[in-house]
């Protein structure tokens, strides 16, 4: 059984940073891209950042390239995104997911509760 559990979400101020956690278990993971997906009330969900799990290798959308990190620590099975440089638009549930596929258009398997990130003007 897929189980992704989100933490390290907030209130920050604008241009501050956060560093959101999303412990994996119940299946490998080394065949899986893993990624982070947000939906802030009335928007359409959207794929922000993945990685290979089995080579580190990144993908960024285009909203959070060069702001935000991805990176997974793969001993204790965790998936992290460092936010920096945080705008008030970045406001949205967060949630990690397994990662079908990424690009232009974005298709997800599982995903956790989510965490909530606020950003403050």
């Amino acid at each position: 059984q897929v189980r992704l559990a989100e933490s390290g979400g907030g209130l920050v101020q604008s241009g501050g940073s956060l560093r959101l956690s999303c412990v994996a278990s119940g299946f490998s993971l080394e065949y899986w891209a893993i990624g982070w997906f947000r939906q802030a009330p009335g928007k359409e969900r959207e794929g922000l950042s993945c990685i290979s799990w089995r080579d580190g290798e990144p993908y960024y959308g285009d909203s959070v390239k060069g702001r935000f990190t991805i990176s997974r620590d793969k001993a204790k099975n965790t998936l992290y995104l460092q936010m920096d440089s945080l705008k008030p638009e970045d406001t949205a549930v967060y949630y990690c997911a397994t990662v079908l596929k990424y690009g232009s258009s974005w298709s997800f398997g599982s995903w956790g509760q989510g965490t909530q990130v606020t950003v403050s003007a």
